[in-house]
């Protein structure tokens, strides 16, 4: 079996259940020791007992196949608890190679209706927690590059969503987390390039616990058929961009599925208007906009899901 991760360490956030489990598991099979982290709160809201059993459950599942796996209990929104995670990674394995950020919690509610606590919490853990690790696997990085005298190898793969892309009429704090990601990757690439880092994000379509809601009434198929909303089907594209193979793929965003890879272009300009005077007037601006904009199907610009073949089913 290829294993194109052999030597290399990683830490996968949020690697107890679902998506990053599947992708803790698919970086073990391609060869990477895996530090698995999950805080391991039964609610999908982030609710109840902290818990260590499926992270350690997944990290022996690990060794059970022969890969080597360390568990890590920790809030990764809690800064010193994400210091330590890094360098967990560090102390067991050597070094640190690649970041996987997954961690994340769901408190839905329409913006009219959210409370202070439901978006500080969502943007807390999601957006602050890829900052957090990303924050200390950086200054590792950089540290080693200075003493190696160049690039080094590093990759960070975070996880954003199609609720940025399409919108969420029911998640602003989960949408506006995942815009924040992306922002937050792109900056990475930038910033880490030079030392052999690269960053890039991915929106995964999968049937977890956090996205129950959003696919019901699709199920797994009970044919036999393929489950293009299983996890597993996520997991090799976070294998490849981890990967050396995937030394040119830096600042990317890239939706994914059972079947499908879609690299997604950054925002183009869909009109220009200028000006017949030095400077417009709010007459000007309705005289050209407007029509533009009654010419056109409502939200048609933010359609992103369909706009990339991507509807569910």
């Amino acid at each position: 079996m290829s294993q194109p991760l052999a030597g290399l360490s990683a830490i996968v956030t949020g690697a107890g259940r679902g998506l990053g489990r599947a992708e803790a598991l698919e970086l073990a099979r391609l060869g990477a020791s895996v530090v698995v982290n999950d805080y391991g709160q039964p609610g999908r809201d982030g609710s109840g007992e902290a818990s260590a059993t499926p992270a350690e459950e997944v990290a022996a599942e690990i060794r059970a196949a022969g890969g080597k796996a360390v568990a890590h209990l920790g809030d990764v929104a809690d800064r010193e608890q994400a210091r330590q995670l890094v360098e967990l990674a560090v102390d067991e394995f050597g070094k640190l190679d690649i970041l996987v950020n997954n961690a994340g919690i769901l408190r839905d509610r329409m913006v009219f209706s959210m409370s202070e606590d439901e978006w500080d919490s969502v943007i807390r853990v999601h957006l602050k927690g890829h900052f957090n690790t990303t924050h200390f696997a950086s200054v590792h990085w950089r540290e080693r590059s200075k003493a190696a005298g160049g690039p080094v190898f590093g990759r960070v793969v975070n996880t954003s969503s199609e609720a940025f892309l399409a919108g969420s009429a029911g998640q602003p704090n989960y949408a506006a987390a995942k815009g924040g990601i992306v922002g937050l990757t792109t900056s990475t690439a930038l910033a880490l390039a030079k030392y052999g880092v690269t960053a890039n994000a991915i929106c995964p379509r999968a049937r977890t616990r956090m996205t129950e809601d959003v696919f019901a009434g699709f199920e797994e198929p009970t044919d036999g058929g393929l489950d293009k909303l299983a996890p597993e089907h996520v997991a090799p594209l976070v294998g490849y961009l981890a990967s050396p193979a995937a030394a040119k793929v830096n600042g990317q965003l890239l939706v994914v599925h059972g079947g499908i890879v879609a690299i997604v272009e950054r925002p183009r300009v869909a009109a220009k208007f200028d000006t017949a005077k030095e400077a417009f007037t709010y007459e000007e601006l309705d005289e050209l906009m407007t029509p533009w904009y009654e010419g056109r199907p409502a939200g048609e610009t933010f359609a992103a899901a369909e706009v990339l073949g991507l509807k569910h089913g």
